[in-house]
């Protein structure tokens, strides 16, 4: 009699547990609907041409990403507007985690200010993923121009207003913003040239057709190592450990400038949370190998591992920071 009695608390027991997880699984739309996310290719949205620091970027996660999830990871480039063209893109995508950006300083933080209308809201449409690294600009000049040190290139801005010229990869990046910011701090003036891309650019500074550019230094670096390009001086508040022979253009007589670019990867507003963080677990563990980080390095990149929560702070504390910037500047996008 005992025995069956344990018997029928064991099956009832069991029995319970069953309904119980049922009832779970029911009440839970992501173990009915995404059993096991990803189970189709994912893309990667950069917002600029091949050949820059976003693109490098999105390459060397996509690499990574494809082993560790387990499905095919495609980087495409959708360009132009200054990347407002890609990152509307994504926002207006589903939430699903198939459709990723390669967010930049410029579309979350420099065009919401620059730009009198923009087909996104760069606070509202998007969910932080995680950090993907940073980098100073390089200023570099044409070898034709004589200016050897910012103090030369200040003075020869100086005598010929208006006629030294400077590209950028498109109104509202980095690169735009930190011409502007010597324009203001230098109290030169300066002629912008922005271009679809900073590859469309390259070849009208090395035949001189412009005269400088404040490119990213994965991109910019090895023009100058080649001896195509001469570079004056790095744009952040600290000389670059992957270039610490190169000045500071604060330590070259403008106080206080820093100008960094920086890149993140997102997702549409509302990422469901299991994606959201099995996302940012396995690309700080991508960037945060000791593999990618040199290989970062060797470029003059540098990751930070952020969770989703600190990457939103951050990018609240850029929007700030960049919008103080364009507003002083008066910049406007062309």
């Amino acid at each position: 009699m005992k025995k069956n009695q344990l018997s029928i608390g064991w099956g009832f027991k069991k029995l319970s547990a069953s309904i119980f997880f049922f009832f779970c699984a029911v009440s839970s739309p992501w173990s009915i609907s995404q059993p096991s996310w990803p189970t189709q290719p994912i893309r990667l949205i950069v917002t600029f041409t091949p050949g820059g620091a976003p693109d490098t970027l999105a390459r060397i996660l996509s690499e990574k990403l494809q082993t560790t999830l387990g499905v095919s990871v495609t980087v495409e480039n959708r360009a132009g507007a200054g990347g407002n063209i890609g990152a509307d893109y994504v926002a207006k995508s589903k939430a699903d985690g198939y459709t990723l950006l390669v967010g930049t300083v410029g579309t979350q933080t420099i065009n919401p200010y620059l730009y009198e209308k923009i087909p996104y809201n760069a606070e509202k449409d998007f969910s932080a993923i995680a950090f993907l690294g940073s980098t100073p600009n390089l200023l570099v000049v044409n070898n034709q121009v004589p200016a050897k040190t910012v103090e030369e290139l200040i003075a020869l801005a100086k005598s010929k207003p208006g006629e030294l010229t400077f590209g950028s990869s498109g109104s509202g990046t980095s690169i735009h913003l930190s011409g502007e910011l010597f324009k203001v701090m230098a109290g030169v003036d300066m002629t912008h040239i922005p271009y679809k891309g900073r590859a469309s650019s390259i070849p009208d500074l090395m035949g001189g057709r412009i005269t400088m550019i404040f490119d990213n230094m994965p991109s910019a670096i090895p023009l100058v190592r080649e001896g195509s390009l001469r570079a004056l001086a790095v744009t952040s508040a600290k000389r670059s450990p992957s270039a610490p022979d190169i000045p500071t253009i604060s330590e070259s007589g403008l106080m206080g400038f820093d100008a960094t670019s920086w890149f993140a990867l997102l997702g549409p507003a509302n990422l469901p949370k299991p994606i959201l963080d099995k996302l940012n677990f396995e690309v700080n563990r991508v960037m945060g190998s000791a593999e990618i980080k040199e290989r970062l390095f060797k470029i003059g990149l540098e990751t930070n591992l952020l969770n989703p929560d600190q990457l939103n702070q951050f990018i609240q504390s850029e929007a700030t920071k960049w919008s103080a910037v364009v507003k002083k500047s008066g910049a406007k996008a062309e």
